[in-house]
């Protein structure tokens, strides 16, 4: 059961990691265009600097699940290694717990924040990109990264009890 939670988890992160690329290249052709506009023909880019935090906003957050699947994220292990491995294993699972609690916190009030943007049409100061639909697409990005917590959990528990 764990196995095909996992294979989703994967499938899942892995293509919203392609939009988190998709967000780096569009970030990385907006700054293009603006510097080589402005340096150039000396006309930039309007509203690039909103084009560019949107992208990066979606470059990060798309990628978070994935990062959390491979074990890129940062992690402080140095006292973890000290301690009996059973104090490592309950330490573990209190930790994916949390980190659990923390980003179904982080989405509900995502979506909360892009309701109350909505409600008061906020935009970007030149490009006038509705802050909701940033705060909505996190919101969105950061759903997997529960669901690979949640199967971390899981898996942390089965360890846990088997031995």
């Amino acid at each position: 059961m764990l196995d095909k939670f996992d294979k989703f988890n994967r499938g899942l992160s892995g293509w919203f990691e392609w939009i988190g690329v998709a967000g780096l290249l569009a970030m990385m052709v907006v700054t293009i265009i603006d510097v080589t506009g402005a340096k150039l023909f000396n006309s930039p880019l309007f509203g690039a600097l909103d084009w560019v935090t949107t992208f990066q906003s979606v470059a990060i957050a798309f990628a978070c699940a994935m990062v959390l699947i491979i074990g890129r994220h940062v992690q402080v292990v140095f006292l973890i290694t000290r301690l009996p491995r059973r104090a490592q294993s309950v330490l573990e699972t209190v930790v994916l717990l949390l980190g659990l609690f923390l980003f179904v916190l982080i989405v509900w009030r995502l979506f909360d924040l892009g309701f109350t943007l909505q409600a008061s049409g906020e935009t970007t100061p030149t490009a006038r990109i509705p802050r909701s639909l940033i705060a909505y697409g996190i919101a969105l990005a950061s759903i997997p990264v529960c669901l690979v917590f949640l199967q971390k959990f899981l898996k942390s528990l089965t360890k846990a009890g088997n031995k």
